[in-house]
């Protein structure tokens, strides 16, 4: 898919596998709204953005217990499913995907299936940014 940001390839694949995470995201704000960030200066939540912010998804991933700790610069440890957020520019600014079946033999890592302004796309990127947040939701 084309169209959207790199929240939605999570999202859909999310969706795909059964799992609402716009509906569990929203729930999880409604009940805790407190404990979510509060970037966006709103007094409760929106369903229709939400599930669109990549802290908010990390804050929902690591409340339902799918955070992986520590994280590491280890490419073993990134398997096909999990979902890895990073800060792209040192300054806040975050990016999602997730870490696809597609292997990369040369570098001997998962590819990375996310959307950052060009489109829906499978690269080998895991390690091109800072990952703040390590995923895994269906293991």
């Amino acid at each position: 898919m084309e169209k959207g940001v790199c929240t939605d390839v999570v999202i859909r694949a999310f969706r795909s596998a059964g799992v609402d995470l716009q509906k569990a995201v929203h729930e999880d704000m409604a009940k805790n709204f407190s404990v979510y960030p509060k970037k966006w200066n709103l007094s409760k939540p929106d369903t229709n953005i939400d599930h669109r912010r990549v802290p908010n998804l990390q804050t929902f991933f690591t409340r339902q217990g799918k955070s992986l700790q520590p994280i590491t610069d280890r490419a073993e440890n990134y398997r096909p499913g999990d979902v890895v957020a990073w800060n792209l520019d040192g300054k806040g600014m975050t990016h999602i995907g997730l870490v696809s079946n597609f292997y990369n033999q040369t570098t001997k890592r998962y590819l990375i299936i996310h959307n950052i302004g060009s489109g829906t796309r499978a690269e080998d990127v895991i390690f091109d940014w800072k990952i703040i947040g390590h995923y895994r939701y269906f293991w």
